[in-house]
């Protein structure tokens, strides 16, 4: 079945927002499915608005799963476990070691800046923010922050693709003041490639998909999963979904559209004049699609804006010449 906006809207509903009205959002999501132990889990980010406690990134939980219906969950982790001002995206991936590996990212203490870490355990449940270790981070890079993680794994390398804020000429000492460099417009919001083949050392590869000067996603080209697709003809490989906006007004509301790639590092947008997938409601955010592969049908989770301004978390399945429909 095609993938529109119809059938995104009418996805089942995972998770509901604490609260009714803009800054009320449940979302950011990071599937895995351990086929080890033939179960599902689900990262995703609760917020508020700004004033009410906890607010803006407050916590992030980890929710299980045996049937893509009835999600409980594992663990809840708040923002001031880092010591932070707010927590943002984070992804799981189960090693060959047999060790859990929780990729997220916060506001660091130090510097106000958006920063990647991870975190190892033998369990989910004993993921603890207290032995998190930093792998990436702005200044070394050249950039302003480094957040939203989500990983891919092709041939034995490990790809983790990261939200990434450039510095333009509106940069300056006084631009990590707020705490979130990505809602002041005073960077450019991207996305970075690191690589690995063994989830511990991580290679920076650069910026790999940028805004460009005009248009709806000028500011903003974050990618958020990648879907490996028959060629069909048009030489496309890989498709990836990101969110798009034109400023950092609609840094919390972006909508998604389509990208595409024949070596996971250069990407093209596949329809460029304007988002590809939008929310009948409110600001028509759509965002955050993560899509994960899994017992035979690709399944995909998204941040859904709601009548009343909230946002919600959804999810759809749909097969795979579905999503080649798209790379075409």
């Amino acid at each position: 079945m095609i993938i529109t906006n119809e059938r995104l809207a009418q996805g089942r509903i995972i998770r509901e927002p604490v609260g009714r009205g803009s800054g009320y959002w449940v979302g950011c999501p990071g599937a895995y499915y351990d086929a080890l132990e033939n179960v599902w889990y689900l990262t995703y980010r609760i917020r508020r608005p700004r004033g009410v406690v906890p607010d803006r990134g407050g916590e992030v939980r980890i929710a299980r799963s045996t049937d893509l219906v009835q999600w409980d969950d594992v663990l809840t982790i708040t923002k001031d476990r880092y010591d932070s001002a707010s927590i943002e995206r984070s992804c799981l991936h189960r090693g060959v070691d047999g060790l859990w590996r929780y990729f997220t990212s916060y506001v660091h203490p130090d510097d106000g800046r958006w920063c990647t870490a991870v975190i190892k355990a033998p369990t989910v449940g004993e993921l603890d923010p207290a032995k998190r270790e930093v792998i990436l981070t702005g200044p070394p890079l050249g950039l302003e922050g480094v957040k939203d993680p989500w990983i891919i794994e092709v041939d034995g390398v490990y790809h983790l693709y990261l939200s990434i804020a450039t510095p333009t000429p509106a940069t300056g000492g006084d631009s990590h003041e707020t705490l979130d460099i990505f809602n002041t417009g005073e960077c450019k919001s991207a996305t970075g490639l690191a690589t690995s083949r063994d989830l511990d050392h991580w290679d920076w590869q650069g910026v790999v998909l940028a805004p460009g000067a005009t248009g709806w996603d000028c500011y903003c080209r974050r990618l958020n999963s990648v879907v490996p697709v028959a060629d069909g003809g048009s030489g496309a490989r890989y498709l990836a979904f990101f969110d798009g906006s034109a400023s950092h007004l609609e840094n919390y509301e972006e909508k998604c559209a389509l990208a595409v790639s024949g070596d996971l590092r250069h990407w093209e947008s596949r329809l460029p004049a304007g988002p590809t997938f939008t929310s009948p409601y409110a600001s028509t955010s759509l965002r955050y699609i993560d899509a994960k592969f899994a017992t035979g049908v690709w399944h995909l989770f998204y941040e859904f804006a709601r009548e009343d301004g909230s946002h919600d978390l959804r999810m759809i399945t749909c097969e795979a010449e579905d999503l080649a429909a798209l790379a075409r």
